[in-house]
C-alpha cells in the first residue's frame, strides 16, 4: 500500500471522528440521564467573569467543541492535500506529517483518558498511520515492502 493511500485512510478516520464529534456537539446539552440534565443546567446557568467576559462553563464547552470541529476539518483538508504531493515533495510532506501524526497520537491518549475508547481509537490509529505513511514515502517504499 502506498504512502498516499495510507495518509488518505488516516484522513478518512479523522472524518469519521469529525462526524461523530459533530453529532455529539449538537446533542451534548440534551442528555437523557436525569443527573446529567442537572449538570448541564448548572453549566448553562452560572456565569463568571474571566478575562473581562462573563461566560458559563457551557459556553466554554461549546466554544472548545467548535474549535475542535474546525481543527478536525482543517486537518482533513491539509492531510488530503499533503497526500496529493507526497511523492513530489517528500521533504515538505515529511516535515508536515511528523508533528501532525504525533499530535493525533497524543489526542488518542487524551481521549482515552478523558472521553471514550472509540474517539481515542480514531485519533490514535490516524496518528500511527500518519507516521507509517511518513516513513514509507521517506524511504520510498510500499507497506508490502516493509519499513
Amino acid at each position: 500500500m502506498k504512502a498516499k493511500v495510507i495518509v488518505r485512510i488516516a484522513a478518512l478516520l479523522i472524518l469519521v471522528h469529525l462526524l461523530g464529534h459533530t453529532m455529539g456537539h449538537f446533542t451534548w446539552d440534551t442528555p437523557e440521564d436525569t443527573k446529567m440534565k442537572q449538570v448541564v443546567e448548572a453549566m448553562k446557568t452560572h456565569k463568571a467573569d474571566f478575562m473581562g467576559a462573563a461566560k458559563s462553563m457551557a459556553d466554554y464547552y461549546t466554544g472548545y467543541s467548535l474549535m475542535i470541529l474546525g481543527l478536525f476539518a482543517m486537518s482533513i483538508l491539509l492531510l488530503w492535500f499533503i497526500s496529493g504531493f507526497i511523492n513530489d515533495q517528500r521533504q515538505i510532506a515529511n516535515r508536515l506529517l511528523y508533528p501532525i501524526g504525533i499530535v493525533y497520537i497524543l489526542f488518542g491518549i487524551i481521549e482515552y483518558l478523558y472521553f471514550f475508547p472509540f474517539a481515542a481509537s480514531m485519533s490514535f490509529i490516524a496518528g500511527i498511520l500518519y507516521q507509517i505513511g511518513r516513513r514509507l514515502f521517506h524511504r520510498g517504499c510500499n507497506l508490502a515492502d516493509g519499513f
